[in-house]
């Protein structure tokens, strides 16, 4: 039988496995981006969250086995087997050949690289905070290749055709989101 989580569940699976704290910023900041998304379309808030914040949760200890580890131990843990696929959806042709299909996996897919973009461009301003960044500063910093180096830009561009969006529209409602959380993402900075 297939058990519901909650959001405490899924922060204790997540810390269980991942103790960067980076890693777990980064967690917060994906789950912030689907709860808005979730919000914005008019679907289940807590299960879109839930799947943000445990998406990378194998990462830090089973890079090779990303997305494989976390299938091992939400199907032990008997989460629904649609809040699986969608974390195995999120790596789609870097780790897994899971097509995002359903309208939550196109927004975790779309939203996950640009949360590290939109942090990056955060730290560097002189105030620290995502509280003041503006989606033109986001796409000056992408052009930079050097900027944010992990981020995949392609990725980001790719779920944004999933979606049907503008980049723009995107990296707008990505800011919004990690402005509701932007204390838990240490992202407040001085103002």
């Amino acid at each position: 039988m297939t058990h519901i989580p909650n959001r405490e569940e899924a922060l204790k699976l997540l810390t269980t496995y991942t103790k960067n704290p980076s890693l777990i910023i980064h967690a917060k900041a994906v789950e912030a981006c689907m709860r808005y998304y979730a919000r914005k379309h008019g679907e289940d808030e807590e299960k879109w969250g839930i799947i943000g914040l445990v998406h990378d949760m194998d990462w830090e200890q089973f890079p090779d086995q990303h997305c494989q580890k976390t299938r091992e131990i939400l199907e032990a843990a008997n989460w629904p087997e649609e809040y699986i696929r969608a974390v195995e959806s999120h790596a789609y042709l870097t780790c897994t050949e899971v097509v995002p299909q359903t309208l939550l996996e196109k927004t975790l897919y779309a939203v996950d690289e640009l949360t590290g973009l939109i942090r990056t461009t955060a730290l560097i301003r002189p105030s620290k905070s995502v509280l003041d960044v503006k989606v033109k500063s986001v796409k000056r910093n992408w052009k930079n290749k050097r900027f944010a180096a992990g981020v995949d830009r392609t990725v980001i561009e790719r779920g944004a055709e999933m979606l049907g969006m503008e980049i723009p529209d995107l990296i707008h409602d990505c800011i919004e989101a990690m402005k509701e959380v932007a204390e838990e993402l240490e992202l407040k900075g001085n103002l």
